[in-house]
């Protein structure tokens, strides 16, 4: 099957499959489900949905792409999980970078900490479901739009040479990506050019390692740090808006994103521009160099 069949394939199953499931739990058992347990209920769909996103991932690697399903980007060795934590520490770090900016310019007011939402919501299951939500999503997000699209389009893209059918893959994914987003609460032009943007940096590191562990980990920690620590949307949502930090922001939408989040402000973009910085010095670091040739894919003799 031709490359771009093989990325719309896996698309339909990525966002069909577990809506569908999701539909049929709403009209059954999530009936029964009390709102005091919302958190729960939250926390086993999006663990569904991850168990489906999978499962189907793993039946297109095998039965379509004809590839092993670790070579989307998940071939779980120690230089994975260093990566892993590298990228953990780098979403939170840009996003400590963002608040401390906000604060220090006066456009945020901290008005809670340890905020519970709802109020009467206990602080430690609010915040796991949270955690487990934007674990997901990270996930979910970097295998579509990095591990399979990239992959399939880098082989799509073969004739063009490796190094100039990765740039337009690597492109590619990050205008998908930016385009996921374009129905949120609040989003712009601006925004979704800014989301775009993210994707790059996300894809620099999937370019540069052939692994998800560091997108996945930078991704993860920008959202969680970004909305459950220092209480700013989330690409436009406040989902589980349990957060230590709770803030008023006041300052200019320009540099700020308004409702959107710091996603569709000039700080969010000096982050994101830091953040391909800190990648590529890793990368240097770690490597030894900043070569491309290193996804798993298939490439004509």
């Amino acid at each position: 099957m031709r490359a771009g069949y093989r990325i719309a394939l896996f698309f339909l199953l990525w966002g069909y499959g577990p809506a569908i499931v999701h539909s049929v739990l709403e009209s059954t058992l999530l009936r029964f489900v009390a709102p005091e347990w919302f958190w729960l209920q939250g926390i086993a769909l999006n663990l569904l949905r991850m168990a489906i996103i999978f499962a189907a991932g793993w039946a297109v690697a095998r039965y379509v792409d004809r590839r092993p399903f670790a070579d989307y980007g998940f071939h779980l060795s120690a230089v994975w999980w260093i990566d892993f934590c590298f990228g953990l520490l780098l979403g939170a770090a840009l996003m400590a970078l963002v608040f401390l900016v906000e604060w220090l310019a006066g456009w945020i007011t901290i008005v809670d900490l340890w905020h519970s939402d709802p109020p009467g919501m206990a602080f430690g299951p609010a915040f796991l479901a949270a955690f487990i939500l934007y674990l997901v999503v990270a996930i979910a997000e970097e295998l579509l739009t990095r591990g399979n699209q990239m992959l399939n389009i880098v082989e799509g893209m073969s004739s063009f040479g490796y190094v100039l059918a990765v740039f337009i893959a690597w492109i590619i994914s990050s205008v998908i990506f930016g385009l996921l987003h374009i129905f949120n609460p609040h989003a712009t032009l601006t925004s979704t050019t800014n989301l775009m943007l993210m994707g790059f940096m996300f894809g620099l590191g999937f370019a540069l390692t052939g692994e998800l562990a560091l997108p996945i980990g930078l991704h993860f920690t920008w959202n969680l740090v970004q909305g459950n620590v220092y209480g700013f949307p989330v690409s436009g949502k406040m989902q589980y808006a349990t957060s230590f930090i709770a803030i008023n922001q006041h300052g200019p939408e320009l540099w700020t994103g308004g409702a959107f989040g710091p996603e569709a402000g000039l700080l969010g973009i000096l982050a994101t521009v830091a953040g391909m910085m800190a990648i590529v010095g890793w990368v240097r670091w770690r490597y030894g160099n900043l070569s491309l040739r290193r996804l798993h894919v298939r490439l004509p003799a």
